[in-house]
């Protein structure tokens, strides 16, 4: 069944992507990087206010979703600009939050919506660092059937990229929710994670190919462009059929999302409409970020290889994608661990 963006869809995306290249992203990078969060708050402010983080909220709690489909239009976009912070981890909280239900969604969920609440998290079987605790204003952890309120960020880890802040979250904290609701929620956040961190590497790595492709065309070699040598051609042929690859994948997980959603009888434990997390949903998922995130990261190496050493530089916008793409390969499903659930499923 072919499936195309309406034209709805696309329009959010031309908006989202006019709105961060008005934003200076490499500046607000760098600030985050060095531990400025204000400019990134900032335009995490302007992105709520363009409904990005309500696509993962129902509309009890003041969003407009769960939307699959439109959240991967978005964390696309965003992934093209390098927007930092933990984005995949607040859409993929939205939806934790709503499956656990009661006090604590009332209380997080519409600041979740609003851009008012930054939100990080770690889920047992992803690894026990949350991106960006420093920055966030609530760092849930689920383990077993319970959640809890994390009590701090504690102490950074060392990361590939300096403007992805890893956390190991301080032992303890509040226990907020617990029940077989809580492991059900678990797993449709983890899946939501995972496909939001597809779509982003799917992002990073288009943005890779445009501005390679824009310097081959600029940088000569022998009085002619080097984009017009045969091998270069080929590499950035390659690079561009696995980003299109990956494409149709990262948009048919969203629609195995946006399925499950609408299953009769779906949700788990508040009736908002959050899907379970199925293993025909979490195999499309898995098999969207492997893809993609492979895609992504050859499309840093062509993107290195292709500038030569121009691209190690830090002066280079560039090298904040480039550094980028491999953290959000490994990121929430490495490509073996995805590559395993894709046979399980």
């Amino acid at each position: 069944m072919p499936f195309l963006l309406t034209d709805e869809q696309r329009q959010f995306g031309q908006s989202l992507d006019a709105l961060l290249t008005a934003a200076d992203t490499p500046a607000v990078l760098r600030a985050w990087a060095a531990g400025d969060h204000g400019p990134g708050r900032a335009l995490w402010g302007r992105l709520a206010d363009a409904g990005v983080f309500a696509l993962a909220v129902p509309e009890a709690y003041g969003g407009v979703g769960p939307l699959p489909v439109e959240a991967a239009v978005a964390c696309v976009e965003l992934g093209r600009h390098a927007v930092p912070g933990p984005v995949a981890e607040t859409l993929a909280a939205g939806v934790l939050l709503a499956g656990a239900g009661g006090p604590v969604a009332e209380e997080w969920l519409p600041g979740i919506a609003s851009g008012a609440a930054v939100v990080s998290l770690t889920l047992e079987g992803y690894g026990p660092y949350a991106l960006d605790a420093d920055a966030a204003d609530a760092v849930f952890t689920v383990t077993g059937d319970e959640l809890r309120l994390a009590p701090g960020p504690g102490e950074p880890s060392a990361s590939a990229d300096p403007a992805r802040w890893l956390f190991r979250p301080e032992p303890g904290g509040t226990p907020v929710a617990k029940g077989p609701a809580i492991r059900a929620a678990a797993r449709a956040a983890g899946d939501t994670a995972a496909f939001a961190t597809a779509a982003l590497a799917l992002g990073c790595g288009e943005e890779l190919l445009r501005a390679t492709v824009a310097y081959v065309k600029q940088r000569t070699q022998f009085g002619v462009p080097v984009g017009s040598f045969q091998a270069v051609k080929h590499r950035l042929a390659d690079t561009l059929l696995g980003l299109e690859f990956a494409r149709p994948l990262l948009y048919g997980a969203a629609v195995e999302l946006a399925s499950e959603v609408s299953r009769p009888g779906a949700g788990t434990g508040s009736g908002s409409g959050s899907a379970e997390g199925s293993p025909g949903a979490g195999a499309a998922v898995a098999a969207a970020k492997v893809t993609a995130g492979e895609a992504g990261y050859a499309a840093a190496r062509t993107a290195l290889q292709l500038h030569g050493a121009i691209g190690y530089t830090e002066e280079l916008d560039l090298a904040w994608w480039l550094r980028r793409a491999r953290p959000l390969r490994d990121a929430w499903g490495t490509p073996s661990a995805c590559r395993a659930r894709v046979l399980a499923g």
